[in-house]
């Protein structure tokens, strides 16, 4: 019997499919308000594999759109505490149920100061949604497993859309219509084979890398990781790694390599090669042969332009977080005595 977390995994790719002419009218709002004179950055809100999402944002948004995006620290913005100055800013917030509080702070902050204010959600009748001026619907359904799957793509796929309308681009929109087969495609197979997941368990902790676009997906796959099987999994970019982490790195340890460019520049390559070779096993994400050819495990993925490479590029994570929770006898729906919604303040 399939759990409903697997389901959910099969079901990202018809969620992208059904939320893209409603989420890009949507999206156009989001990317008009972005552009007013009076808008200098934008600042996101998130917590959990949202934040994850705001990273990946905080790429996307200043490599295509030239925007300066910062990640937003609620704790500034928690109850007794005088807020931070937002002047130039919008600001975004990104959660799938839109009701925690500290995110919903952030936006009663920014409305209070008179900033515009935006919403990606897939909660519309949210908390967090009443305090925006343009609310961004994921529109996948209801999300009943713990770990976030179509959410989080879902998220991506609406910040793409927010960034083709800031830049509006005839082959961004063919490559996001084709994203959804895509995206099914990946899963399909990456469940089909997650046996080859199995060697993972006997690697403790998890390494996950990435760069650029792919930070976020290191992030992500992380966190899927350790809170679906329980297993200790971090997440770093190549350089930060190098700055002192890497030293615990050793033969009973994993590296995770997500990197969706088709050529990878010679200096990642380099740390790559460097800190694979410090690893016990090595699992790589990529389309590039020359990473993968790194790995232990090899995950090949297809050739989609660099934006769209985290959208894909996550499902292997996602896969091999089931499997590993599979191994270790976890409740992949409700994992660790975990709740969907994490009421922060």
């Amino acid at each position: 019997m399939l759990t409903r977390l697997e389901r959910e995994m099969r079901e990202q790719g018809d969620g992208l499919a059904g939320r893209e002419d409603r989420g890009r009218v949507e999206a156009e709002a989001a990317a008009e308000l972005l552009r007013s004179d009076d808008v200098d950055y934008l600042m996101v809100v998130a917590r959990g594999s949202s934040d994850n999402a705001a990273r990946y944002g905080q790429y996307l948004l200043g490599a295509y759109a030239g925007l300066v995006v910062t990640l937003a620290t609620p704790w500034l913005f928690g109850r007794g505490r005088r807020p931070p100055r937002l002047s130039g800013a919008a600001v975004l917030a990104i959660s799938q149920s839109g009701r925690s509080p500290d995110v919903a702070a952030v936006l009663a902050a920014a409305r209070e100061q008179e900033r515009p204010t935006l919403a990606i959600t897939n909660n519309p009748a949210s908390p967090m949604a009443a305090l925006a001026d343009v609310v961004i619907g994921l529109n996948v359904g209801p999300e009943r497993s713990v770990p976030a799957t179509k959410t989080y793509t879902a998220s991506l796929h609406a910040l793409a859309q927010i960034a083709g309308g800031l830049v509006p681009d005839e082959d961004w929109r063919e490559s996001l219509d084709r994203l959804p087969g895509v995206v099914s495609e990946v899963v399909e197979a990456q469940l089909a084979g997650r046996e080859r997941f199995d060697p993972l368990a006997r690697f403790s902790p998890l390494t996950a890398v990435g760069r650029g676009f792919d930070y976020a997906t290191a992030f992500e796959t992380a966190l899927k990781i350790r809170e679906l099987s329980g297993s200790p999994a971090e997440a770093y970019s190549p350089p930060d790694l190098l700055h002192g982490p890497v030293a615990a790195m050793g033969a009973g340890t994993a590296l995770w390599i997500a990197s969706s460019g088709l050529e990878t520049r010679t200096e990642t390559l380099d740390t790559l090669r460097g800190v694979a070779a410090r690893a016990g096993l090595t699992a790589a994400v990529s389309p590039d042969p020359r990473v993968l050819g790194l790995a232990d495990i090899a995950l090949p993925m297809p050739a989609v332009p660099a934006w769209a490479g985290p959208i894909v590029g996550v499902v292997p994570g996602q896969a091999a977080a089931l499997r590993l929770a599979e191994l270790n006898g976890v409740d992949a729906d409700a994992p660790h005595g975990l709740h969907k919604v994490t009421l922060t303040q």
